[in-house]
């Protein structure tokens, strides 16, 4: 009988040993970044897929119990997912990871809002009340959320401590590595004149140094007719862009029409990890998305 309980302890304290948090990750960015900053102490699920629109998720009862079970909830926040997170987290029935407590983590909170309305009207479009949300498609957010993140890792995990900060470490040094080196091969880039299909790109334009002359929707969310396409292409007469740029989840037909007939390239972008096959990690995504529109210039 002792042996029997001598065993079981041991199961026990070899199981608290290699225990993992159960993460929820909103977005594949989110997944990723979480990835390189805990290793092997987290296992992960993601919400939605690369190719999926995060604004419209379906608060399906797998996706519930996932929260349910979750010790960490890492979303982007600024109400992208404002129409299928809150019902998740509400049926869950977790406190832990509940708006306001240690399991909830915003990225957008990390991060220097860009595009923040001076007004809100439901007549223009899909607005976000903190600004725009699309924050992953500048780098350097990276920095600043990887630093919160981690210590919100550390908070959950305290007796991984070294394991968190190393990880940092490591990120942090490999990452700033790479901006510089992406800073070097998008020179070609700056003051390029684009067109966006969706609002989705201002923090790359930011970054990148492009420069936004049109978007292919009316207004925000709202898909584009004929004749408003037709405007913008009438548009370009006055002010001509090299190329019109759309995310790989949403619908091309909008952009290839413009680029058809504005004789300028249509070019897709990942926009988050596994948006293309070339674009599998958080590192992969920023040399994936810099090619394509070095391409887009020829």
């Amino acid at each position: 009988m002792k042996k029997i309980l001598y065993a079981s302890l041991l199961l026990l304290i070899s199981g608290n040993v290699h225990a993992t948090l159960n993460v929820l990750a909103c977005e594949p960015e989110r997944a990723a970044l979480t990835q390189q900053l805990a290793g092997d102490k987290v296992s992960i699920y993601t919400a939605t897929g690369a190719l999926q629109d995060p604004h419209r998720v379906e608060a399906r009862p797998s996706l519930i119990a996932k929260a349910r079970r979750a010790n960490l909830v890492v979303c982007t926040g600024a109400e992208l997912e404002m129409a299928w997170l809150p019902v998740v987290l509400r049926e869950s029935g977790n406190s832990a990871v509940q708006p306001g407590n240690s399991g909830y983590f915003e990225a957008a909170q990390s991060v220097q809002m860009l595009e923040v309305p001076t007004r809100l009207d439901r007549a223009d479009g899909d607005v976000h009340a903190a600004g725009n949300p699309h924050i992953q498609t500048d780098p350097r957010n990276f920095l600043t959320i990887a630093d919160a993140l981690s210590k919100r890792l550390i908070q959950l995990d305290p007796a991984h401590i070294a394991h968190y900060q190393q990880q940092l470490a490591t990120f942090n040094q490999q990452w700033h590595a790479a901006i510089a080196k992406w800073g070097k091969q998008s020179a070609p880039l700056r003051g390029v004149a684009i067109i966006v299909q969706h609002r989705s790109f201002p923090y790359l334009n930011n970054w990148l140094g492009l420069k936004q002359v049109a978007e292919l929707e009316p207004k925000p969310g709202m898909e584009p007719s004929a004749a408003y396409l037709g405007q913008v292409l009438n548009q370009l007469q006055q002010h001509p862009a090299k190329m019109v740029v759309r995310a790989a989840y949403q619908d091309g037909r909008p952009s290839e029409w413009i680029a058809e007939r504005a004789h300028i390239s249509a070019v897709m972008l990942p926009f988050t990890v596994g948006g293309t096959p070339q674009s599998g990690d958080l590192f992969a995504l920023f040399d994936d998305t810099i090619q394509r529109l070095l391409d887009g210039l020829k």
